[in-house]
């Protein structure tokens, strides 16, 4: 596999790019705006400018990755001769499963058809296909060029060499692939999920405020953030939808979302990507916020 096709070119399709197109891979890059794709290729230059910084690769090296990627709003066009497409596009299912039909109809017969999701289905997505065997997960973790854990995603369908190709590509980039089976939020997110969760009930019900939860992680678990700060940098409205796959999915109750967040959400404070979430990041400072009161500045 060297041509690769990427759909969605947000954090984490910009990301996976950049990581592709670095190794040498021949990149297009799709997204159904043009201005979004001018924001990725700004944001891929900015990352490779930092890498150039600290020395972990020349301006030779960051002009050839850019030279790798080709963006561009036709799909069509965008998938037409390559061997490997992922998704990354936005975590809805039927934004998801609508993506998966189209293309089936514009990629070539065996290309592989990956996607990015964090905890939706891959048996699903694979059975809007003609070509289930080749539908596998490839959840790539933020920041896409610093993490290495890729989670491999098998679904009740994908076909043992499908794997072997995606397990043998994932570390031809530089990435530790981790396969898993299709249930939902695999492994990261099964687990990571319910512990921010949990910790979104512990101020709910106030336990203790935000600075103190995720310091308790932080000194205490040697966690590099705490829970509601990863919360805030994922998106809230990311870990909520999650959320409801989990609790869809198993039906236990465990997995119910906390109504702070569910009202969190609601109103709009999704986290970094707001400005606003459990801490205010709208003025270059780290505002803790409880259900929309700031309490402490840090």
């Amino acid at each position: 596999m060297h041509k690769i096709a990427v759909i969605g070119s947000g954090t984490m399709g910009n990301g996976i790019a950049h990581v592709f197109a670095q190794q040498g891979f021949a990149v297009n890059l799709v997204d159904i705006s043009q201005a979004n794709l001018d924001r990725a290729l700004a944001t891929i230059a900015k990352n490779l400018d930092r890498q150039v910084t600290k020395g972990l690769l020349d301006e030779a090296a960051k002009a050839a990755t850019l030279a790798h990627i080709q963006p561009t709003t036709d799909m069509a066009f965008g998938v037409s001769d390559r061997d490997l497409v992922i998704e990354a596009a936005t975590e809805q299912v039927e934004t998801k499963l609508a993506i998966f039909r189209a293309l089936d109809e514009k990629a070539p017969e065996g290309c592989i058809l990956a996607t990015n999701t964090s905890s939706i289905s891959i048996t699903k997505i694979g059975a809007v296909t003609k070509r289930p065997q080749l539908v596998i997960g490839m959840h790539f973790m933020n920041p896409v060029p610093v993490m290495k854990l890729v989670e491999i995603i098998n679904g009740y369908n994908t076909s043992p060499e499908c794997t072997d190709a995606i397990v043998a590509l994932s570390k031809k980039i530089g990435k530790v692939p981790v396969p898993a089976n299709d249930y939902p939020g695999f492994v990261a997110n099964r687990i990571l999920m319910p512990m921010i969760n949990e910790a979104i009930y512990t101020l709910y019900e106030s336990v203790a405020g935000v600075d103190e939860i995720d310091t308790v992680m932080k000194l205490g678990m040697a966690h590099p953030m705490g829970p509601l700060q990863l919360a805030d940098f994922i998106g809230l409205d990311v870990c909520l939808s999650i959320l409801r796959v989990l609790h869809e999915g198993f039906g236990d109750t465990k997995y119910r979302p906390c109504p702070l967040l569910v009202n969190m959400v609601t109103a709009g404070k999704l986290g970094v990507k707001s400005g606003e979430g459990f801490y205010n990041y709208l003025h270059g400072t780290k505002d803790l916020i409880v259900s929309g009161q700031f309490t402490k500045t840090c």
